[in-house]
């Protein structure tokens, strides 16, 4: 349950009484991509729409090789606070999530995700001459498969749900480079797009039956 937003006191005078009025002020957070030092010292004071101070770290992996590392400090909404990875074989990019409710409570970098071993689930891959018949274990909580589009390129792999639910919102704030069309199923190799076609094909079989009936 996230917690409410911090009470301000005000002392109002009504007809000689004295009385106490408690009103909400906004949430106040570090609001920066870390320096080198690893330090956030820039503030915002966060919109009505985001009470929760949010600090990630964003891993961008090649293989075993770590290609670039980010933290970040911002105003969110508990919704978003979201760990979790995306893995297209070529790249995988995880994401560790740290949240809280007070005042600059978001000061210090989260750690990044720990690399995770394979969970027996598989997915279907694209290479970078966009074939996409390979396949990929996924890794730690990748529970669904994905198909997302980026940078006008399809891309296939492995994801954890959670990230897909909230994919656009979370691609937007993290910089994680996700086009609109992102779409995932949490079947084994569901993620076939020759298979897609195919389960829509037969939804369309029943409907092309009654038009024809009636």
């Amino acid at each position: 349950m996230t917690a409410p937003a911090p009470l301000q006191r005000h002392w109002r005078w009504n007809s000689g009484a004295c009385c106490c009025v408690y009103t909400g002020y906004p949430l106040n957070c570090y609001q920066c991509t870390s320096d080198s030092n690893g330090q956030c010292t820039q503030t915002t004071v966060c919109p009505s729409s985001a009470n929760t101070c949010q600090s990630s770290t964003v891993t961008v992996f090649q293989g075993s090789s770590v290609l670039t590392e980010t933290s970040l400090n911002f105003c969110t909404t508990p919704q978003l606070c979201i760990s979790g990875s995306i893995n297209f074989g070529i790249v995988r990019t995880t994401v560790n999530t740290k949240c809280c409710s007070t005042d600059l409570c978001n000061s210090q970098s989260t750690p990044a995700l720990a690399q995770n071993s394979p969970n027996g689930k598989q997915c279907f891959s694209c290479d970078l001459n966009n074939d996409c018949t390979s396949v990929i274990n996924c890794l730690g909580n990748e529970n669904n498969c994905i198909n997302a589009t980026v940078s006008q390129r399809t891309m296939q792999g492995c994801v954890s749900s959670n990230i897909c639910a909230a994919a656009a919102d979370v691609s937007a704030q993290l910089g994680l480079n996700l086009g609109v069309n992102i779409s995932c199923c949490d079947g084994n190799l569901c993620n076939n797009a020759q298979r897609i076609m195919e389960s829509i094909f037969l939804l369309l079989v029943p409907l092309a039956s009654t038009f024809l009936l009636y």
